[in-house]
């Protein structure tokens, strides 16, 4: 089994999978029935080794809370990071009003994410199949991640961080780099969501085309001004307390969905890496 093997497979899954597609049962209205969530993922892959994870622990990074791939598996080899970029109706749907999320986008943060956790268990299995064993961090027992400030929680000293970060995953393996909206900004752009998986497979390092943990972002604003909440801004980047107190509304008005996404559509990074001005 190679990369190209397990790109072939994630491919072959989006496009015939029945998860891909929002069924007249789950559907809000008549509106989404059918309608096509993801398009092909993008896969980068990186060494378990990498010195980029053991930076991860170090704070303002994530901190010592964040596992690294052998702890999670102990003759862990490779980190496969991929990104499922949402299709165009998705996107197109959330631009209609730029306040509240669309049908659209409600379903691809919900649905969207059950689809892409059946992803990661497809990929495990036929990696575990092939004879090597392989775990998807953000569905084992181990991982966690907290919201706000909470006493209730067991990590009550720690907000907005969890100890297994798709997004600061991705980057060290070469996936793409952060932007001010704290999205990540990949070669098929922002809008979407991603995942990963540890597994005992070797498999070469992607090559990373960035130094910069904000090489992909040309700091245009105007993610700052498609916030609904002025959560984020060129100066200071995001304030995670506003936009999560944002998606706790959204969550009230569209329960048992939420979302919002502003920040991903209508921007130059939606879909592609943006062009700089120079």
């Amino acid at each position: 089994m190679d990369e190209q093997d397990i790109i072939k497979a994630a491919a072959c899954f989006v496009e015939n999978s029945e998860g891909n597609y929002i069924t007249k049962e789950a559907a809000i209205s008549e509106n989404v029935m059918g309608m096509k969530i993801y398009e092909e993922p993008v896969f980068s892959f990186g060494s378990a080794d990498d010195e980029g994870f053991k930076l991860l622990k170090e704070a303002p990074a994530i901190g010592e809370h964040f596992l690294l791939p052998r702890e999670w598996l102990p003759q862990a080899k490779t980190v496969i990071s991929f990104f499922l970029p949402f299709s165009e109706i998705v996107r197109k749907g959330n631009k209609r009003d730029m306040l509240w999320p669309s049908e659209e986008w409600l379903h691809g943060r919900i649905e969207g994410q059950t689809f892409l956790n059946n992803l990661c268990i497809y990929l495990k299995s036929e990696l575990i199949n092939a004879g090597y064993n392989s775990i998807v961090p953000s569905l084992d027992e181990r991982f966690w991640s907290k919201g706000s400030l909470s006493g209730s929680s067991p990590h009550d000293e720690i907000s907005f961080s969890s100890n297994w970060s798709e997004r600061h995953v991705a980057f060290v393996c070469g996936l793409g780099t952060f932007g001010l909206s704290k999205s990540l900004i990949t070669k098929k752009g922002a809008a979407g969501r991603l995942g990963s998986i540890v597994t005992e497979l070797y498999l070469p390092p992607s090559n990373k085309e960035y130094i910069n943990i904000y090489e992909n972002c040309s700091m245009c604003g105007a993610c700052v001004k498609n916030c609904p909440v002025n959560a984020i801004s060129i100066e200071k980047g995001k304030d995670h307390v506003a936009c999560s107190k944002f998606l706790d509304k959204t969550a009230e008005k569209y329960k048992p969905r939420y979302g919002c996404g502003k920040c991903q559509v209508n921007v130059p990074c939606e879909c592609r890496i943006p062009k700089k001005k120079h």
